[in-house]
């Protein structure tokens, strides 16, 4: 390598980047020249700096890429706060054996180990092997682009994604394209993919001159264009979120987002800030916040994903923020009632790449439009049961931020959506668009957070906070009109009533499907009309929502609503039970063989199918070179049965397969989505493939990794 490269032997050369290079901007085939103010020259020069760093530092980094061997280029590192991998280690290649064993990098007493993220008792397992689960990527990927690309199979279709699309630059890029279609109902039905270019910053010092506050903060007056702008600038934040590919979990399609939010609470002890689910997708990731108000980038964490709605929480640390910014940043005024209709004027603020507040003033041309968004290749999260907002006039597809009134006030969150748009057969690709998202959600559930409403607890900068719980009937639904209705046999009665009720929409709730394991399982069947809820008309989404969130204030709570059904030319009345979930999304993923196995998420159960044999132990993914890879243990599966034994969660399956031990085979029984058997065996390999679980720890808001079983011999 370095005769073809011409460089000296013996240099540190980044063969693959991983998780902290690659999140960093750091192509493959590059040299480390400095790290953290310090030269660097061998392996143990970069090893000796890595221990004298604690979880969570940001450090600088230096290095020269083969094709421009003349020019350094620096970047900041974040060494991971979570943990997302194993302790660092070294791999030496045995001779007599032909394996390559490993030994730690570094000490114990190393500040990197001692802060509490990698206990000592999980030393001897923690090899590092999840070194290629990468994105689902139905494109097509030049050959140029694949430099340094790790490719994974999911349900046998070979895919690669790599997070920097060139790895001769600092920068990371994805590619997309946008198109629109519009349902015979007027449904939304449009999508592009999620993509923008990154730009890697310097820390700016903590103590910031008061003339340099006050340049700042008057420049920033002089270039807003609106009253709207001036006031909702200081509220807004830039998003940059990086998912491990160790644990890319509940189906989420791609390493890097990027988006804006706005801050919708903000005290001494928390902030908050509300951002759409296609910038924070899940919540095994990092995210890092950048300040309109003030130059300055600090971490958060995701608190809340709603379950139907496309928006997340992100909780940050105001004092993290210093003196000088917190007295700058500020939480928008949130403005939910009264609801847009259309021909009112609004103006979209947001963000532009570097941080210039951009505004304009826009035409509201439909507030309720329907959202319909159909299943992927691979379930991950879609928007369902949604109404938006749509304009006249925007900045494009890949533009967030929020829609306010003339005075600044936020009525909507200017939120992305994404889905898969497909070509043919098998071709498909990654789509996203843009839309507003009513505040009044938003709102509620900020209310109750800040009011410490009932719920479970979740330690937030220190401090436990209840974090409410949402009661929803979890069945998707899709708006049909009334003329359509009146052909499939509904009773003028009943369309003069919904015209009553709704003489704008004039249309009427259908069932497209019931999520498997739900209380409207069986209950509820496709095609129905959803006609009313305890003797109340009901049209529209927002009507169901606020029948779930009466039962809530009801003293006599039994968690049903009576529901007015109209079935096959007959109207029928059913009790059907409503569901309660958090919002904390995916909370553990055990790796076995290589494969990632977690509960089935919400988007897996939408498609209503659950195996009766068992369904605790779904396959997400799986990792290039694994035991799964190589014997067929593919994604978008249930493991039911290991050795004849059942598995119906994630606990059984770790206790039956803990009995076996490195070398043996194992007889696996699953079930596919569509729901076919199969049976295969694998050779499990624990040396290069030990079985672990990440789990998020609530007493200290933290990702944790066990080594649940290895070769102690593998590692020393």
């Amino acid at each position: 390598m370095a005769r073809n490269f011409r460089f000296n032997c013996g240099l540190v050369y980044v063969s693959e980047q991983g998780y902290m290079l690659s999140r960093a901007g750091v192509p493959r085939h590059s040299i480390i020249k400095k790290f953290a103010g310090e030269g660097i020259s061998r392996l143990e020069d970069l090893i000796s700096v890595l221990s004298k760093l604690s979880r969570g530092a940001r450090v600088p980094l230096e290095y020269i890429h083969y094709k421009q061997r003349h020019q350094r280029k620096s970047v900041l590192v974040t060494i991971d706060r979570h943990e997302w991998y194993a302790p660092p280690q070294i791999y030496k290649r045995d001779d007599r054996s032909g394996l390559w064993t490993a030994k730690l990098a570094l000490q114990q007493e190393s500040p990197l180990l001692i802060s509490g993220i990698y206990p000592v008792e999980n030393h001897a397992g923690s090899c590092t092997s999840e070194v290629s689960p990468k994105d689902y990527r139905p494109e097509q990927v030049s050959q140029e682009s694949t430099d340094g690309v790790t490719t994974m199979e999911i349900s046998g279709e070979l895919v690669a994604e790599g997070p920097n699309a060139q790895d001769d630059s600092d920068n990371g890029t994805k590619k997309g394209r946008v198109e629109e279609n519009i349902s015979e109902d007027g449904n939304v039905v449009v999508d592009c993919s999620l993509n923008e270019r990154r730009e890697e910053r310097l820390d700016e010092s903590g103590s910031v001159e008061d003339a340099v506050l006050r340049d700042y903060h008057g420049a920033a007056l002089v270039e807003a264009t609106s009253v709207a702008e001036r006031v909702i600038e200081p509220t807004l934040v830039m998003f940059e979120v990086h998912v491990p590919s160790s644990c890319m979990l509940d189906g989420v399609h791609s390493q890097q987002f990027f988006g804006t939010g706005v801050i919708v609470y903000h005290s001494q002890t928390m902030g908050l800030v509300a951002v759409d689910k296609n910038t924070v997708a899940v919540p095994v990731c990092d995210v890092m916040l950048s300040f309109a108000a003030f130059p300055i980038e600090i971490p958060a964490e995701v608190v809340f994903l709603h379950p139907f709605h496309n928006f997340a929480l992100v909780a940050y640390d105001p004092s993290a923020l210093g003196a000088a910014a917190a007295s700058m940043v500020r939480a928008a005024e949130l403005l939910p009632e009264p609801a847009l209709r259309r021909g009112d004027s609004v103006f979209l603020v947001g963000l532009s790449r570097s941080l210039q507040a951009t505004s304009r003033k826009s035409i509201v041309t439909n507030p309720s439009a329907a959202v319909n968004i159909g299943s992927s290749d691979v379930p991950r999260y879609r928007a369902t049961n949604m109404e938006v907002i749509e304009l006249d006039t925007d900045f494009g597809s890949t533009f967030s931020g929020v829609l306010t009134d003339e005075r600044g006030r936020v009525q909507a969150l200017w939120g992305s959506f994404s889905t898969q748009l497909k070509y043919g057969s098998s071709s498909s690709e990654e789509h996203q668009f843009v839309r507003g998202i009513p505040i009044y959600k938003i709102s509620q559930l900020v209310d109750r957070i800040t009011s410490g409403t009932e719920g479970p607890p979740r330690l937030i900068n220190g401090l436990r906070r209840p974090m409410p719980c949402i009661r929803i009937l979890e069945v998707e639904l899709y708006p049909t009109l009334l003329s359509k209705a009146r052909s499939f046999g509904l009773s003028d009665a009943w369309i003069q009533a919904l015209v009553k009720k709704d003489p704008l929409r004039r249309q009427v709730l259908r069932v497209k499907g019931c999520f498997a394991g739900s209380k409207t399982e069986n209950l509820l069947e496709q095609g129905d009309m959803v006609l009313a809820i305890n003797k109340q008309p009901v049209t529209c989404f927002r009507d169901i929502e606020d029948a779930c969130q009466s039962l809530d204030n009801s003293s006599h709570d039994d968690g049903k609503l009576d529901l007015t059904i109209f079935r096959q030319g007959n109207e029928i009345e059913l009790l059907v039970g409503t569901d309660v979930r958090d919002g904390n999304g995916a909370k553990r993923a055990i790796n076995w063989c290589g494969g990632i196995l977690q509960e089935p998420y919400p988007a897996v159960r939408a498609l209503g199918f659950l195996p009766a044999e068992g369904h605790g132990v779904y396959v997400a993914r799986w990792c290039h070179g694994s035991p799964a890879h190589r014997h067929g243990l593919f994604a978008l599966q249930w493991i039911v049965e290991v050795n004849g034994k059942p598995t119906p969660n994630l606990d059984t399956f770790v206790d039956v397969t803990k009995a076996i031990e490195h070398g043996e085979f194992v007889r696996v029984r699953t079930i596919h989505l569509n729901g076919k058997p199969r049976v295969l065996t694998l050779k499990q390999d624990l040396h290069y493939w030990p079985t672990w679980e990440l789990r998020f720890d609530p007493e200290t808001a933290m990702w944790r990794r066990k080594v649940i079983k290895s070769l102690d011999s593998g590692v020393v």
